[in-house]
């Protein structure tokens, strides 16, 4: 599956039967070697009252606690399991629990409160300044705002902040954002764990859609493009000591099924 290019291989574990070490992981998202994708994602059985429990892996085989386009890829597929007329989806992360409800092909899911806001602070980066902001929305984000969108370096200055010593001793993703309009922006993230430049990224749609709002007064909801050309709309209740209600609205697109040997 795929939500707005950020693609994903999903499978049913919710008997328990299937153990991935971290290499298969990995070789599963293996451009070459496997399937290809930003990350795995396996349906399980919930523990705390949600319909089922959602977990991630990166590219790389690691297990995060949240991914937002990964969350609307997830919900879609368990819908199957509940029959494909169900107005909604519940699932635990480790983030927290997320609801997603349905609107033909698009899936708006409802995330954990974001937290661990930090204002502004100016890091140098590859022997410049730059100012970086910080929001953690399911897994932490260090967020640039720049004028010229495609002069950014994003491997390059991407690598840097994620591995900023500002950021150990795990580290953080890392956003370039435009903005584009009152209530519009567009970004480019370098994704933790993936090691590189993504399509889409949820968590850090959510986290620049917000700081956004916070530098400028954008009102909610605000549309953000992503590198692989989809608009996703971000929602959000300011409560004055945080965030609340905060939504992500965009596709999750089926892609093809099949069998892989490990």
């Amino acid at each position: 599956m795929n939500g707005a290019g950020n693609d994903f291989v999903l499978l049913d574990n919710r008997d328990g039967s299937v153990s991935l070490s971290t290499p298969e992981i990995a070789r599963i998202c293996d451009r070459h070697r496997g399937v290809g994708a930003d990350g795995l994602l396996a349906v399980e059985p919930a523990r705390h009252g949600a319909d089922f429990r959602m977990r991630y892996y990166n590219a790389d085989g690691g297990e995060a606690d949240m991914c937002g386009n990964g969350a609307r890829c997830f919900a879609r597929y368990a819908r199957k399991f509940l029959g494909s007329d169900a107005p909604q989806v519940r699932f635990e992360t480790e983030a927290g629990v997320i609801g997603a409800t349905f609107d033909g092909d698009a899936v708006r899911i409802v995330m954990s409160d974001p937290h661990s806001h930090q204002a502004p602070s100016v890091l140098a980066v590859n022997g410049r300044p730059l100012e970086v902001h910080f929001l953690n929305t399911g897994v932490p984000h260090a967020v640039v705002f720049v004028d010229d969108l495609e002069a950014v370096d994003v491997v390059r200055d991407g690598a840097a902040l994620r591995y900023h010593d500002a950021f150990a001793p795990k580290g953080t993703n890392a956003n370039f954002v435009a903005v584009t309009g009152p209530d519009a922006i567009a970004i480019r993230t370098y994704e933790r764990g993936v090691e590189g430049e993504t399509l889409a990224c949820g968590t850090g749609v959510c986290a620049s859609a917000i700081l956004h709002h916070l530098r400028s007064g954008a009102p909610s909801p605000v549309a953000v493009r992503v590198r692989g050309g989809d608009i996703l709309r971000v929602g959000f209740e300011n409560t004055g000591s945080g965030f609340r209600n905060v939504t992500l609205t965009g596709p999750a697109d089926f892609v093809f099924d099949g069998t892989i040997s490990l």
